[in-house]
């Protein structure tokens, strides 16, 4: 909300006195500009209601700080309606003394300057949100205005620090639990347990540890929160997540060492993992091969396109013969076999890539061949040649060649070849004629 500045004719008017009389014009700058900080009180007003962040306050069962910031907040929003309130009826009384006559008595400028100058609201003191019992005291409206705003300003803070809080850190703990879940089954697959190994225990501990941050932080989120230093903005800060940062390098420590663990267990599952991976590749790529050479044959004519290769029945099977191993222990079989297949698959991916790109080498001829000739006449028509006729007839007979199918690629690149020599010829200056000279005598 913005502070109101100092009303005309009421500044440094004494509490207890009548506010001196206002002028017709004085009155009605006032009322604009006391009717302006109304709107813009309320709307943010009714943007601290739709807060999010009140809302979760509001449903939450909080301790600890959060708990007893919250508690003088909900009193000072309670408070700000209720002040809103006396403000709007401040302001529409003086609306109606106005509204009598265009050219307002002496009494009506009178009261005019005791309601939009002078201490004309009488409302609950509430100097501090958590004192009790709450004293009456009359108040000018820009007084009012400045004890609104400091008030809007404190709820606001406590509103929008806690919806930081639950914003960052319980997404981010529920992730670092997730990845604690993963580890802890891999710790188990290799036997690592509580009680049976150092890790084991780690992963006990750091599994106490988010459990209990995460409910702290969902029921005390102010107590999270670093103030950013010499700000006074509401929200100035950030969260603290010097225990998550914690947690998750001990998380990452023993992440090592589980995988220390798994170097020496697991060494040929990871190589049967990434032949698996690097032959279904080599598939994928060869149906892709397949697919572009009908689409190939179906567009481009006069043109060789290679054939494609099936897939690598024969790697398949010994990948199989691997796996087999692997599960039987025969590690003396399974190492020579894994060594072998391992060169043969790249071969084999690289072979399948090779076979893709000879196979698609004539729509890139193609494309390559329509991105020239349409550089070339857009560098016709910035010289202003565009409707020159041995121009467009040649464009439109390399248009034709590379839009149709099938496409004639080695008619059409001399099509484009002839529009490229035609438009190079229009682009030259004309030699000036011995006519066009001028001598001296």
């Amino acid at each position: 909300m913005g502070v109101a500045g100092p009303v005309p004719g009421a500044a440094g008017t004494p509490r207890g006195r009548t506010a001196p009389a206002m002028s017709r014009e004085e009155a009605d700058r006032a009322l604009a500009r006391l009717s302006a900080e109304h709107e813009a009180i309320e709307s943010s007003l009714l943007a601290l209601q739709d807060h999010a962040g009140r809302r979760l306050l509001e449903g939450a069962e909080l301790t600890g700080l959060t708990k007893g910031r919250w508690a003088i907040t909900e009193q000072a929003i309670s408070l700000l309606w209720t002040y809103f309130d006396a403000y709007t009826e401040a302001l529409r009384t003086a609306r109606e003394v106005r509204a009598r006559h265009r050219w307002p008595t002496p009494a009506e400028l009178a009261e005019l300057g005791r309601l939009l100058g002078g201490p004309a609201v009488t409302l609950p003191s509430s100097g501090s949100l958590a004192s009790a019992p709450l004293l009456s005291e009359e108040l000018a409206l820009d007084e009012l205005v400045t004890r609104m705003n400091r008030w809007y300003a404190e709820a606001l803070d406590v509103i929008v620090t806690a919806d930081a809080v639950w914003s960052a850190l319980p997404a981010r703990i529920d992730m670092l639990a997730a990845e604690l879940h993963r580890t802890r089954s891999l710790a188990h697959s290799v036997g690592v347990r509580p009680g049976e190994h150092p890790a084991g225990d780690d992963l006990e501990r750091i599994t106490d540890e988010l459990t209990a941050l995460r409910a702290e932080v969902v029921r005390d989120p102010l107590s999270f929160w670093v103030p950013a230093t010499g700000s006074s903005a509401p929200g100035g800060g950030r969260p603290d997540t010097r225990r998550y940062d914690d947690a998750a390098r001990a998380l990452e420590d023993v992440r090592r060492e589980i995988e220390a663990v798994l170097d020496v267990r697991q060494d040929a599952e990871q190589r049967l993992m990434r032949l698996r991976d690097v032959l279904s590749r080599a598939d994928r790529t060869l149906t892709e091969a397949r697919q572009a050479r009908v689409e190939v044959l179906a567009k481009i004519a006069a043109f060789e396109v290679p054939a494609v290769s099936g897939p690598p029945t024969a790697l398949h099977e010994q990948l199989a013969t691997a796996a087999d191993y692997r599960r039987r222990a025969q590690w003396h079989r399974l190492s020579p076999l894994l060594e072998s297949l391992e060169q043969r698959a790249d071969d084999e991916l690289l072979r399948a890539r090779e076979s893709l790109s000879a196979v698609t080498a004539p729509l890139a001829v193609r494309a390559e061949l329509r991105g020239r000739l349409d550089a070339y006449r857009a560098k016709v028509a910035r010289h202003g040649m565009a409707e020159d006729p041995v121009l467009v007839e040649r464009y439109d007979q390399a248009r034709r060649m590379l839009w149709s199918a099938p496409c004639d690629l080695r008619a059409a690149e001399g099509a484009v070849l002839r529009y490229q020599q035609a438009a190079a010829e229009a682009l030259v200056p004309p030699q000036a004629g011995p006519e066009d000279r001028r001598g001296d005598g």
